[in-house]
């Protein structure tokens, strides 16, 4: 009776801090898709943005900045300075990809974005209850992604058609498994940090960070695919 009382109390802990993670990824959301159209909208900062290339830059650079600051700096900050920062990147985010309401239909937006939740829920289910360890794939996902980044920087000096489709089947493949991959991974760390405790916290930023980039890149490859751009 002890031991069946004990196992659902670390079901609840365990259910508690994946809610926490999931619920802050799905704030950021919002908040990027927020800005994203409100700026695309927006004539003024259409031009600022996006007749300036050095505008468009900074924010990238901010962008990277806040993703360090998240991720590498975590233990010098507190959880709700990190939550800002993380809300902070979102809205940033959202901003730079305001472009894609520029480029694709409204419709192919949304279609493409219940298919990325769709595959998103999936993969992110196979991950909690799989019990394949996924962590030997790590290795191999980090080459992928620098394999996917260093294609990309090439294929922007020689436009190859070709080379973009093999870009993008590979980035839906790899974002489809790191979902997997660091879902499982923040299950492994939730058992191993103390509930309540302010690392407890600020991990709950970092988890919330790589499922949020998870999700956008993974949108963002099948929008490659499904999106039907603007006359």
């Amino acid at each position: 009776m002890f031991e069946l009382t004990q196992d659902k109390q670390e079901v609840r802990i365990k259910n508690k801090f994946l809610a926490q993670v999931f619920g802050l990824m799905a704030i950021g959301l919002l908040i990027s898709a927020i800005f994203a159209y409100t700026t695309s909208e927006n004539q003024i900062m259409k031009a600022i943005i996006f007749t300036n290339p050095m505008s468009y830059i900074a924010m990238l650079l901010v962008q990277f900045g806040l993703v360090y600051a998240i991720s590498g700096a975590i233990e010098k900050i507190s959880s709700s300075t990190a939550t800002a920062l993380f809300l902070g990147y979102s809205a940033l985010t959202g901003v730079t990809l305001s472009s894609v309401f520029m480029i694709y239909t409204q419709g192919s937006i949304f279609y493409t974005f219940g298919i990325t939740s769709l595959t998103f829920l999936a993969m992110s289910f196979y991950g909690y209850t799989t019990s394949t360890d996924l962590t030997k794939m790590g290795s191999y996902f980090i080459m992928g992604l620098w394999g996917i980044i260093i294609a990309s920087i090439f294929n922007i000096f020689f436009r190859s058609s070709g080379l973009n489709f093999l870009i993008s089947i590979l980035g839906v493949i790899l974002f489809t498994g790191l979902t997997a991959y660091d879902v499982q991974n923040i299950s492994k760390m939730n058992r191993m940090l103390e509930d309540g405790t302010e690392i407890k916290n600020r991990m709950a930023v970092v988890a919330s960070l790589k499922l949020y980039l998870d999700f956008i890149n993974l949108f963002l490859y099948l929008l490659r695919f499904l999106g039907q751009r603007r006359d």
